[in-house]
């Protein structure tokens, strides 16, 4: 029998303060949840609009104890929060997704293990640990990439590398820690697929979307889909079901494929939480990813979203704010603001970088021609390459 849902009124915990942690907050306020955030940083961007910010190490007992007293329910905003940590909380509270589909994602080699036990195809890739390993790799996998088994994210600890002496080279500078080598597939698109699957097995997806990345972070979602066929989003949709049901998942999954120039489907990889790519669902769908966390989290039915609306999303990083001298500037957000259609999200970090997550803007339109006119307008009132 399943255990009555949390429903509003409830406090809702959530490990991290980034700004997907944010966006999970929101979502949950406009539903009448009161919100408890952990982070570490005392201006974390969900820490600034939680009803109560724990501010503590994620693997700190105290804080911990804390978030568990104040919440009826816990979730996690990013991959890195130690599984060890969700296992505690686990223990004592409802915690979506659990310790072990985390410490999946949180592996690139237990996730690609993953794919092969849910028969979903990944790019052909070896396991170095040691410098044996090293010596073993198939020449049949050069070019690649070389990356981290862990902590890697945002095209952070990786490495392309030609041939085996720059392998070598690269897996010395990421420290000779596990790491992945995937072989460079030729790559035609970059697509994702976000389920939300509850403790039932009820499991719900938004529509596939199309991603642009640049310099390993992703820029440019389009939804629906402009270059994929039917077949091929039906075939990503039934592969991220398939590992949301062999993980016994509980909460928003998001995986991520490539698609070949040949026209194959392979797994990227996969991010146990909502993605940067499913942003656009807060405008153009009529339940958002954050939503169909809370309801997950909490046992409450899940619906399928409904797009009403076309949608580009575009990822407006930390360099927006530097001009081409390096001086510090705020974006045109007046003449973007004056496009129809157009949906600002900043996400209250106190201070920009270059390469840091500062927002996203969503274009919404009648007709996916008419979103893509209108946020390369945006683009290029902002100075970001056209798409």
């Amino acid at each position: 029998m399943s255990p009555p849902p949390v429903l509003p009124g409830a406090t809702l915990g959530v490990m991290g303060g980034g700004q997907l942690g944010r966006m999970f907050v929101q979502a949950a306020q406009s539903m009448g949840y009161f919100t408890a955030v952990l982070d570490p940083d005392v201006t974390s961007p969900a820490g600034l609009v939680a009803h109560h910010h724990i501010t503590a190490d994620y693997l700190d007992a105290q804080g911990l104890a804390q978030l568990m007293e104040r919440s009826a329910a816990i979730t996690t905003e990013f991959e890195n929060v130690p599984a060890g940590a969700l296992a505690t909380l686990g223990a004592q509270r409802p915690v979506a997704p659990t310790a072990d589909a985390v410490a999946v994602c949180q592996d690139r080699a237990a996730e690609k293990a993953q794919f092969a036990r849910s028969g979903v195809p990944c790019a052909p890739y070896a396991l170095i640990d040691t410098p044996t390993q090293l010596a073993a790799v198939s020449d049949a996998l050069l070019p690649g990439i070389l990356k981290t088994a862990r902590l890697g994210y945002d095209g952070k600890g990786q490495a392309v590398v030609a041939d085996r002496a720059a392998l070598a080279a690269a897996w010395h500078r990421l420290g000779q820690v596990p790491c992945v080598l995937e072989q460079k597939l030729a790559l035609a698109l970059e697509l994702s697929v976000v389920v939300a699957r509850s403790a039932s097995g009820a499991l719900v997806q938004l529509p596939v979307q199309q991603n642009l990345h640049r310099s390993g972070i992703l820029a440019v979602t389009q939804v629906p889909s402009p270059d994929a066929s039917p077949a091929l989003q039906q075939q990503a949709a039934a592969a991220a079901a398939q590992l949301a049901a062999d993980l016994a998942y509980v909460g928003v999954l998001c995986v991520e494929f490539f698609v070949t120039t040949d026209g194959a489907l392979v797994a990227n990889e996969m991010a146990p939480r909502p993605h940067n790519s499913g942003h656009w669902s807060i405008d153009g769908a009529d339940v958002c990813q954050f939503g169909l966390q809370v309801r997950t989290l909490c046992g409450l039915p899940l619906v399928a979203p409904r797009q009403h609306s076309a949608a580009v999303m575009l990822n407006l990083l930390g360099d927006l704010w530097f001009d081409a001298g390096g001086a510090e500037h705020t974006p045109p957000w007046a003449q973007v603001l004056a496009l129809p259609g157009a949906h600002l999200h900043l996400y209250g970090k106190t201070s920009a970088r270059p390469g840091r997550k500062m927002g996203h803007l969503t274009v919404t339109a009648a007709t996916p021609g008419q979103a893509r006119a209108t946020a390369l307008q945006a683009a290029a009132l902002l100075g970001l390459p056209a798409f």
